[in-house]
């Protein structure tokens, strides 16, 4: 091991961890509170962000982000995203650089305190447990995707173990067919080499992180042509912009 990888290592044992711990607490406690007093336009989104910015700053990642010119003020999205890794939820949350809701599964609610600041700041629960549950899903998406604020998704509901894509989840392209909103294709790059999947809670490996924000995908219609369309297209786009090394798709046995 070089010295200089030996130092980053030490820097974030040392100070990257407890930084990690303490920030966490702090933006889910200070999200849960100011959504509880009202104040949920700026805390559901503003502590999340500072979160992501901040911990890929403190550990002297370069980013680029490429393609945010495509996006009109004002007007909601459905973002998806390949997903490489755990660092893809910093990256999104920190430099997409518009307010959105995620969209997650119904076990990330138990959670303690995370799961329950989630809630409050509005995020979106998946329940695919009965028909019910997924009309109430689209009904809550509905309610929430107004004046500008979006989804952001990862339709391989799994992070890669390759870095490669897998297979997409069809949930997020018939939410955008129901709300009739544009599908943005979001390309993350660098978040495998950074820290995979396989290295569990190991060391971050320095890496540059790059993501492009692809031009969003107008509805073509509605029903099942639209939501293939919408599906096939961003997969399509996404996987182009990966490079070389990741293009191709890999089946992931954890979807």
């Amino acid at each position: 091991m070089n010295p200089l990888t030996l130092l980053y290592r030490l820097y974030q044992l040392v100070f990257i961890a407890p930084f990690l711990l303490l920030t966490t607490f702090l933006t889910a406690f200070f999200t849960a509170f100011g959504c509880m007093l009202g104040l949920s336009r700026w805390f559901a989104f503003t502590p999340s962000k500072l979160w992501g910015w901040t911990l890929i700053r403190a550990l002297f990642i370069p980013v680029t982000v490429e393609g945010r010119h495509h996006l009109q003020p004002g007007q909601s999205y459905v973002f998806v995203a390949n997903h490489q890794g755990a660092f893809d939820i910093f990256f999104l949350s920190g430099f997409l650089g518009r307010e959105f809701k995620w969209m997650m599964k119904q076990s990330l609610r138990r959670i303690p305190l995370v799961g329950y600041a989630s809630e409050k700041a509005g995020f979106i629960f998946v329940d695919k447990s009965t028909r019910q549950g997924i009309i109430n899903t689209m009904r809550t998406a509905k309610a929430r995707l107004q004046g500008g604020t979006s989804l952001a998704v990862f339709p391989e509901g799994a992070r890669s173990f390759t870095g490669h894509m897998g297979d997409f989840r069809r949930g997020a392209f018939q939410l955008a067919d129901t709300l009739q909103l544009p599908v943005v294709p979001i390309t993350l790059d660098g978040c495998f080499d950074l820290l995979p999947r396989m290295r569990g809670f190991g060391f971050v490996t320095w890496h540059p992180l790059r993501m492009v924000i692809h031009a969003p995908i107008a509805p073509i219609g509605k029903g099942a042509d639209n939501q293939k369309h919408l599906l096939d297209e961003s997969y399509r786009i996404i996987m182009a912009a990966l490079p070389e090394r990741h293009q191709g798709y890999v089946k992931n046995a954890d979807q």
